[in-house]
């Protein structure tokens, strides 16, 4: 084990994203059990409202996050500085993504429906950062040989193909799936070749006057959403708390 953690983490310099990973996903789900023992009135948790107005727990976040971010831009990849900054970093940006929506919606929808969509944001950045800890490098130039790596125009026409592939695939109504294909291009692939969502701009642009893959491409994303849509919820609702149901009809 330790030759391993020593092999591939720390001589290769992975050891801040390592740190920074591990504390971004405690964070979150300290400051989510944290939260939700608020909102259930038990244990000596409550909200911080110096002059009655309520801080959020993303404006601690900011201040981590900008000092771990530019901490860590000067101290490099190795010694006892770089971790620190990792750690300080990963604690600010669990506190900031934890409040996402608040900060999309300018409001308090942390409870809602809306505030779902700080769940997803937080899954799918703790699964980019696993991607990068892997290995996985952006737009796919870590598949290429050693010898394609020299040409130059290999590596640009390989970035430049992944990255058209990646904003067709954002472009579809997949913006999730764009994120993960930034690392592994074959996902960019699957969804730039497959249909877009019917309300996305591809849609609005291409499939205005195709009627049968409008069609198709409404019947496709109905299916899909009947498959996985309560399941995704299950899983947030366990990890994030079920949202208020009657505040998020009112909105």
């Amino acid at each position: 084990m330790g030759n391993w953690l020593y092999d591939n983490i720390i001589e290769p310099g992975k050891l801040p994203m390592l740190l920074a990973l591990a504390s971004f996903v405690l964070t979150f789900l300290i400051t989510r059990a944290v939260t939700r023992l608020i909102r259930a009135g038990r244990g000596p948790f409550r909200n911080i409202t110096p002059g009655g107005v309520h801080i959020h727990h993303v404006v601690p976040g900011v201040i981590l996050t900008v000092v771990g971010g530019f901490g860590a831009v000067g101290s490099g990849r190795h010694g006892p500085a770089a971790a620190v900054c990792a750690i300080l970093f990963g604690i600010g940006a669990g506190l900031v993504l934890d409040e996402f929506a608040l900060i999309v919606h300018l409001d308090d929808v942390y409870w809602t429906e809306e505030g779902r969509r700080s769940v997803e944001v937080v899954v799918l950045a703790a699964a980019l950062a696993l991607l990068v800890l892997g290995g996985f490098s952006p737009l796919g130039v870590d598949s290429l040989t050693p010898d394609e790596r020299q040409n130059r125009a290999t590596v640009i026409g390989t970035l430049l193909l992944n990255l058209v592939l990646v904003l067709i695939t954002f472009v579809k109504g997949k913006p999730r799936m764009a994120l993960i294909s930034i690392l592994v291009p074959f996902v960019a692939l699957f969804g730039a070749v497959r249909l877009a969502r019917p309300n996305s701009l591809w849609a609005r642009r291409f499939y205005h006057n195709r009627h049968r893959a409008r069609a198709r491409a409404a019947l496709r994303s109905y299916r899909h959403d009947r498959r996985w849509t309560a399941p995704r919820r299950r899983f947030q609702d366990l990890i994030g708390g079920a949202p208020d149901r009657l505040r998020s009809r009112k909105r």
